[in-house]
């Protein structure tokens, strides 16, 4: 049980660390702060489970170019089947690597998997032995304590974000609709898609402007908060079930980018 436990604050700070450098990396390229992750709180599951897998079955490997090999390895197919459950329970896709070169569906790329295997280098030479001891020294009763109040938050805050998204893409149907509806009663047109709607916003005339209004009104109304801090976290999520739906999803992400 305190061994699971000791597993379960590792995943915890590995959790942390994947979050901030993925905030920090979507911040930089977005020009705005972003909450990366899949998750309310500060964690991004995936980086803690990988460095968890990482330490447990690396360990007794002293061989830096096996540890490289291994971790490029275990990180992609532990990036690919994310990858792949994420789009089959959401049916979107959250991440896109398809510009990049030698990639595998979109799903991995090799410059992941080096960047990956030089990171299972660091955290098994390196980075994980101060944290083995730093938690080591933490009293029994504390580490009982915070895993107990840390596990109910982390299940809390993964029904709450799952059942969010659910019904993603019911809610993007629902909104076509709506604005449709809403754009043939004002007697003017609506076009999903990031750039279609900068150029709309340029040049909105005063019945554009109320249409405007009205689909700024339905998308807070229709998506719920989850559901569009989702879209906002992720600029290459798009939807795997309709290219309208993706052009739906582009042209909120943009209006977001616009309220910050």
């Amino acid at each position: 049980m305190i061994a699971l436990e000791y597993l379960f604050l590792w995943f915890l700070f590995y959790s942390f660390i994947g979050w901030i450098y993925e905030s920090i990396l979507v911040s930089a390229t977005e020009r705005r702060w972003v909450n990366r992750g899949f998750l309310n709180g500060p964690l991004c599951p995936i980086y803690g489970c990988g460095a968890v897998l990482a330490v447990v079955l690396l360990r007794d490997v002293h061989d830096s170019m096996a540890i490289f090999l291994v971790s490029s390895l275990g990180a992609s197919v532990l990036e690919y089947v994310t990858s792949w459950g994420m789009e089959r329970l959401f049916h979107a896709r959250w991440w896109d690597y398809s510009n990049y070169r030698f990639n595998i569906h979109g799903r991995i790329c090799l410059l992941g998997a080096v960047v990956f295997g030089f990171a299972g280098v660091l955290i098994v030479n390196v980075v994980h032995p101060a944290v083995a001891y730093a938690t080591s020294v933490i009293p029994l009763p504390a580490v009982h304590a915070m895993c107990a109040v840390f596990a109910v938050a982390v299940i809390i805050d993964t029904i709450v974000t799952v059942l969010g998204m659910a019904d993603l893409a019911d809610n993007l149907a629902k909104l076509g609709d709506m604005v449709q509806s809403y754009a043939e009663k004002a007697g003017d047109s609506w076009q999903w898609g990031r750039d279609v709607f900068s150029e709309k916003v340029h040049g909105l005339s005063e019945s554009s402007q109320e249409l405007f209004a009205h689909v700024q009104t339905a998308v807070a109304s229709v998506l719920n908060r989850q559901q569009r801090r989702m879209i906002a976290a992720f600029p290459h999520m798009r939807s795997t079930e309709s290219a309208k739906y993706s052009k739906i999803i582009e042209t909120v992400r943009e209006m977001i980018r616009r309220r910050k």
